[in-house]
C-alpha cells in the first residue's frame, strides 16, 4: 500500500477528563500507532463531537477524499451519529472512510491492540 493511502489514526480524547479514558495512557498509545503501525500519521483532538471538532472536520476533510481515518474514541455508533453530517457535506461516505474504534473503559494494552487489529486489517500484515 502506498505511503499516501495509509490509513490516518486520529485519537479523540474527550477533553482528556472523561472516566472511561482513565486507564488509557495517551502518549504510549498515540507513539505505539505512529511509530509501529502502518499509518501516514497519528494525531489527537481533545473533543471531535463540539464545535471545533467539526470545524476540524471541515477543514480536513477533502472532496473526493479516498483517504481511510481510524478513529479512536467513543461509542462507534456516536461517533457516526457526530460526524456523519460533516462528511456528507464534503461528499464523502463516513461508512467508507471511517473505522470508528470505542477505545473506552479500556487499558493501553488492549486499546494497542485493537487498533492495531483494526490497521492490519485495512493494509494487511
Amino acid at each position: 500500500m502506498s505511503e499516501e493511502n495509509l490509513p490516518r489514526f486520529i485519537m479523540c480524547f474527550c477533553t482528556g477528563e472523561c472516566p472511561g479514558f482513565a486507564k488509557l495512557d495517551l502518549w504510549k498509545l498515540i507513539n505505539f500507532v505512529r511509530n509501529e503501525l502502518d499509518v501516514e500519521y497519528a494525531i489527537v483532538h481533545p473533543q471531535l463531537c463540539v464545535t471545533d471538532g467539526d470545524n476540524f472536520w471541515r477543514d480536513y476533510l477533502k472532496e473526493g477524499d479516498t483517504r481511510t481515518f481510524v478513529v479512536g474514541g467513543c461509542d462507534a455508533r456516536m461517533q457516526k451519529k457526530m460526524y456523519k453530517d460533516i462528511f456528507l457535506e464534503k461528499g464523502l461516505d463516513f461508512d467508507k472512510h471511517v473505522v470508528p474504534l470505542d477505545l473506552r473503559n479500556m487499558e493501553t494494552s488492549e486499546a494497542m491492540k485493537k487498533v492495531e487489529e483494526a490497521i492490519v486489517k485495512l493494509v494487511g500484515e
